[in-house]
């Protein structure tokens, strides 16, 4: 598997990234884990996207989906499509209110959202806590993790190789099952230990530089790679944290940047 970042800039795009959205190809085919503003244009650096297989989503934050509506104009409209679309409609995997919240994003007014629903280009097709299925020739697992919304962790495996995706997430035990022996962990640090003024994090949103590692430790992982880190905030302060609690390889990704899993 190789793993190309499309967008790492947490909560939003950033000066030298787009939003979360990640590129996962196998010799068996594409998908794309997470699609947040601009990150359909960094795909068509890598892939056509009509030669994208599916699109899982992780949650339904406009920093991890927004450029679906993009994406629907892309395929709905495009003049020279390589296939009809609406008879090779794109799997997208997400959380059970995407297809509606989805439309919503994209129409435009009221009465667009009321006759809208994507299906003529999408095919939704709901993920749960403990999701485990075939997409685009891979083995995908998910496990519920916590976040404001409904968020999954996600897992892919191919050819004998693991890929776990923290998608949003708070400190929790879904996490760590899920990731259990994955040789690449791509998982969020959002924020620092302890806020700018000495304060706690809230808990239940995101995880620290440092519960990254711990959580990277605690699920033997093979490598950690640290994603979504907001303009605000210094990535190295983060880098620090999570080398000070595994002792495996931790890197920063970057948007552009290519992993071998």
């Amino acid at each position: 598997m190789e793993l190309t970042v499309l967008g790492c800039s947490g909560s939003g795009p950033g000066p030298q990234s787009p939003s979360s959205g990640y590129l996962v190809r196998t010799g068996g085919g594409s998908l794309v884990m997470d699609l947040g503003n601009g990150t359909l244009g960094a795909l068509h650096r890598y892939l056509d996207p009509f030669k994208l297989d599916a699109l899982l989503l992780s949650h339904l934050h406009p920093d991890h989906c927004s450029d679906v509506a993009s994406l629907v104009v892309y395929r709905r409209y495009h003049p020279a499509p390589p296939y009809p679309p609406a008879g090779h409609r794109l799997p997208v995997y997400g959380p059970v209110e995407a297809a509606d919240r989805l439309a919503a994003q994209y129409g435009a007014s009221a009465a667009e959202r009321g006759d809208e629903d994507l299906a003529d280009v999408l095919e939704f097709q709901v993920i749960t806590d403990e999701t485990d299925t075939e997409v685009a020739g891979c083995r995908v697992r998910t496990r519920r993790t916590v976040h404001p919304c409904e968020s999954y962790a996600i897992r892919v495996e191919y050819g004998g190789r693991s890929l776990a995706y923290s998608g949003d997430t708070g400190a929790c035990e879904s996490l760590i099952e899920l990731a259990r022996g994955a040789d690449v962990l791509l998982c969020e640090a959002t924020w620092p230990q302890v806020g700018p003024h000495g304060e706690a994090q809230p808990e239940g949103v995101h995880l620290s530089g440092r519960e990254a590692g711990e959580h990277a430790a605690e699920a033997g992982v093979g490598r950690l790679l640290l994603t979504h880190i907001p303009v605000w905030y210094d990535s190295a302060v983060l880098l620090a944290e999570a080398k000070s609690a595994f002792d495996g390889p931790v890197e920063l990704v970057s948007a552009g940047a290519s992993y071998d899993v």
